[in-house]
């Protein structure tokens, strides 16, 4: 294939593979899906086009995990207590397997915290659309499990905003003044956050043709001064995202007013340059069965935990709702590619990722199929009604 019936296939499955995805009552499944497609594609694909793919990908990925911080919205810190404390419980006890299972497949010990950051870790944007129709709950300890879903990916960004640091610097006094940047940005947008909003509200009521490109822009424009002041852009677009989690406009969140360019266009091409540095021979190298292992074994662990003693009120199942994956994954796949390390450990991450998020998503029951978000049809929201009583 020539490189411009390869991008005409692109485009044709980033129309075409959500809506599938949604049909059958499992939107989450996208990402993996387009992951897969990057991977099915890979000897059709040539220099350029990977090359294209993966500059373009680079800025799919500040706004995916912009929207990764957009679908978080905090509780008050008395609710939140419990589920952080739950949380932090339940992904200490499964990172010493996690730990081990990267060193038993090559890492060195800084990148193998990094993946144990990542495989313990939940991404709430994969499992909200199971969580909302999950039958195994009343409306409590529902809420409590979104609340323990949260925190899983709130402790694990801000483990890898440090370990991606100390990934890069190592155990320098350089990293004492990496970090302290890395509090000043936060510090920031949190004390600017007012003004980021009313920015943002300004953008959405005073613009037409435009509003997606001044959205984009202003958030790419936010990661470019925080990289300046030392948090990487990806962690920045994070701390923005959680910021500007309450920002809406006519009923819809920030995520739903750029979908078109990221939900449609940018985030798939990251996700499709990820499955590209999955090479074909791969299928049958050790890399993959250990994958495959490791995935078993983390579901497997995470069944045990959940059954001795950390059920949250719901049925033996329930415990999946914590174990999609992979935009953490991506996350701590892309800060070991940076940081040079071997491609055959990036892939096992990568498909240890995906062997734990598709197998735990197609065991969830299905949802009913979804339209996408419109101004007719705004998202559900992540936060409880006023009504809810958490325990």
């Amino acid at each position: 294939m020539t490189n411009i019936e390869v991008i005409i296939c692109l485009m044709l499955l980033f129309m075409a593979v959500p809506d599938v995805c949604r049909k059958f009552g499992r939107p989450a499944l996208a990402f993996s899906a387009f992951v897969i497609v990057g991977f099915l594609l890979g000897p059709l694909t040539h220099g350029p086009v990977r090359t294209l793919l993966d500059q373009a990908g680079q800025v799919g990925f500040l706004l995916l995990l912009f929207e990764v911080g957009l679908e978080i919205d905090l509780p008050r810190l008395t609710e939140f207590v419990r589920p952080l404390r739950y949380a932090a419980s339940w992904a200490l006890l499964q990172c010493p397997l996690a730990f081990g299972l990267s060193i038993y497949a090559g890492l060195d010990w800084k990148s193998a915290f990094v993946a144990a950051a990542a495989l313990t870790a939940c991404s709430v944007g994969m499992a909200h659309p199971a969580w909302k129709s999950y039958p195994g709950f009343e409306a409590a300890p529902r809420f409590f499990m979104l609340h323990v879903m949260v925190a899983l990916e709130v402790i694990a960004i801000v483990i890898l905003a440090i370990e991606t640091t100390l990934l890069k610097s190592g155990l320098t006094w350089i990293v004492v003044i990496k970090l302290a940047g890395i509090v000043c940005t936060v510090f920031l947008i949190a004390r600017f956050a007012a003004h980021l909003k009313t920015l943002f509200q300004s953008i959405l009521q005073n613009t037409t043709h435009w509003r997606v490109h001044w959205l984009v822009l202003l958030v790419l424009g936010v990661c470019a001064v925080g990289n300046r002041l030392g948090l990487d852009a990806a962690k920045t677009a994070f701390f923005l995202g959680l910021a500007m989690s309450s920002t809406k406009h006519d009923g819809l969140s920030l995520a739903s007013h750029i979908a078109p360019v990221s939900h449609r266009f940018l985030i798939p091409i990251f996700f499709v340059s990820l499955g590209l540095k999955i090479e074909w021979n791969m299928l049958v190298h050790w890399t993959t069965l250990l994958a495959v292992g490791s995935a078993g074994l983390i579901l497997g662990a995470r069944e045990v935990v959940y059954r001795r003693g950390f059920k949250i009120g719901g049925d033996d199942r329930a415990f999946l709702l914590l174990c999609p994956n992979l935009t953490i994954v991506a996350l701590a796949v892309k800060a070991m590619q940076d940081h040079g390390s071997d491609s055959k450990l990036t892939v096992w991450l990568l498909l240890t990722g995906l062997f734990v998020t598709i197998p735990s998503l197609f065991l969830l029951p299905a949802g009913k199929p979804e339209i996408e978000p419109d101004a007719t049809n705004p998202p559900a929201s992540l936060t409880p009604p006023a009504t809810s009583a958490l325990p």
